[in-house]
């Protein structure tokens, strides 16, 4: 029995920053920024089929079709890790390199860069921890938050669960927290 090969392709997703209209300002893309909410695997995948069969048509659809993956998605880190068939993982790599924008829910311009390409599962793993440790260090250096928009989105994420919180426990004990203050 043959055993079917596949590569994995460690993706990270960049978006560019956007610009003042009538300015011109050269593109820089934000290495770390969240993914939004509104796309998960399933839109990102049938974007990548379809980018697939857009480049390579009906014989790059069919090649890539059945193996084609997403094994790791994360939205906070912006990264995803996808399986494909081993010969045919150029196609992929090409077919990402062409989108230019995510999906229709969020329709913002993103870049997409094939961070590493692997033969083993566990070695793409590794690579998403190295990064995600590294994006940490990072954070922990800066001196405020303000400087990285990823460590803004996850202040900004925890102030709206305390918020969240306080807002269910006084709905729960509105006459106890009366009686208190009284005191």
């Amino acid at each position: 029995m043959v055993r079917v090969k596949n590569r994995y392709l460690v993706v990270s997703l960049l978006y560019p920053a956007a610009s003042t209209p009538g300015v011109a300002v050269v593109p820089v893309a934000q290495f770390h920024a969240p993914t939004p909410d509104a796309v998960h695997p399933g839109q990102f995948m049938r974007m990548l089929r379809d980018g697939i069969a857009e480049l390579f048509g009906n014989y790059g659809a069919g090649m890539v079709n059945n193996a084609l993956k997403v094994n790791y998605w994360s939205p906070a880190t912006s990264t995803a890790i996808i399986r494909c068939p081993r010969e045919h993982y150029q196609m992929v790599w090409a077919a990402l390199t062409f989108v230019t924008k995510l999906p229709k829910p969020a329709n913002t311009p993103v870049v997409v860069k094939v961070v590493r390409v692997s033969g083993t599962i566990r070695k793409a793993e590794e690579e998403v921890i190295r990064r995600a440790k590294l994006l940490i260090q990072s954070a922990k250096a800066a001196e405020s938050p303000q400087h990285d928009p990823m460590m803004e989105s996850v202040v900004r994420a925890v102030d709206r669960r305390r918020e969240l919180e306080s807002t269910v426990l006084a709905q729960v004990d509105p006459g106890e927290e009366s009686e208190s203050e009284s005191e």
